[in-house]
C-alpha cells in the first residue's frame, strides 16, 4: 500500500504514556472545584488500589472502572467545561509521563503521509487534546452531558469494542500498524499486518512472542 494511505491505530493508556486520567481529573477538580471532594474520592478508592497493585484484581479493568467513576466529581460541567479538564489532564499528566520514543514512531508516520489515529477507552475529549500534540487523530469513548453532570454515551472503547469502532469510522477491514500494551489490545493488534507490543504486560510480552510480533520498550511494573 503507498505510504499516504497507510493507517495506523495506536491505544494511548500504557502505550503511550504512563500517566493517569484519573489523577488528572482529580487533580482539575481540586484546584477548580473542590478540594475536599477531590481528597475523599482519593480515599475511597485506596483499598481497591491495594488489592489491583498486588494483582488480587484485573489492573486494567480497575483503572477503567475508576475512570468513569471519576466523572461524577466534576460539578456544573458542560461541553466547553470538560474540553478544559480535558486539556488540564493531559498538559499536567498524561503528556509529561508520555512515552517519547513510541510517539516519535508515530510522528515518523505522520512525516510518511500515514493516517495516525490514538484509540482508546479514554474519554474522546481527551483523547483529542492528546492526540492534537502530535498531529494525530481520536477515536474514544463519547460522552454526553445531561443537567450539569457528564456521563459515558456509550460503552467504554475497549477490546472487541476499539477495533470494531476503529474499523466501522475508518470503513476499512485491516490497519497496517497498531499499537498495544496489554491484552485489551490484542483484538486490536491481529486486525494489523504490523502489530507492535509496547512495554507490554508480562501476558502480552509472551503472547507476541509466541506470534513473532514486534516488542517495543521493557515491560513495565506498576506503581
Amino acid at each position: 500500500m503507498p505510504m499516504e494511505n497507510r493507517i495506523v491505530i495506536s491505544d494511548m493508556m500504557g502505550t503511550l504514556t504512563a500517566g493517569s486520567p484519573v489523577l488528572g481529573l482529580v487533580d482539575w477538580v481540586r484546584h477548580n472545584q473542590s478540594r475536599t471532594r477531590a481528597s475523599l474520592f482519593m480515599v475511597s478508592i485506596m483499598p481497591s488500589y491495594f488489592f489491583a497493585k498486588r494483582g488480587w484484581i484485573d489492573w486494567q479493568k480497575w483503572g477503567q472502572d475508576l475512570m468513569v467513576d471519576s466523572l461524577g466529581l466534576i460539578r456544573d460541567v458542560t461541553p466547553e467545561k470538560f474540553a478544559q479538564v480535558a486539556e488540564w489532564t493531559v498538559e499536567h499528566n498524561l503528556w509529561p509521563k508520555r512515552r517519547e520514543d513510541v510517539i516519535a514512531r508515530l510522528a515518523q508516520h505522520i512525516d510518511s503521509g500515514a493516517q495516525v489515529h490514538i484509540a482508546s477507552s479514554v474519554f474522546e475529549p481527551g483523547v483529542a487534546a492528546f492526540a492534537k500534540r502530535f498531529g494525530a487523530q481520536a477515536i474514544g469513548t463519547p460522552v454526553e452531558f445531561i443537567n450539569g453532570r457528564v456521563r459515558m454515551a456509550s460503552d467504554l472503547v475497549a477490546s472487541e469494542r476499539k477495533i470494531e469502532q476503529v474499523l466501522s469510522r475508518l470503513k476499512v477491514d485491516r490497519v497496517d500498524f497498531a499499537y498495544g500494551d496489554s491484552m485489551m489490545d490484542v483484538p486490536l493488534l491481529e486486525h494489523a499486518d504490523h502489530p507492535v507490543a509496547v512495554y507490554p504486560d508480562v501476558k502480552l510480552r509472551a503472547f507476541a512472542r509466541e506470534r513473532g510480533w514486534e516488542i517495543l520498550g521493557d515491560t513495565p511494573s506498576y506503581p
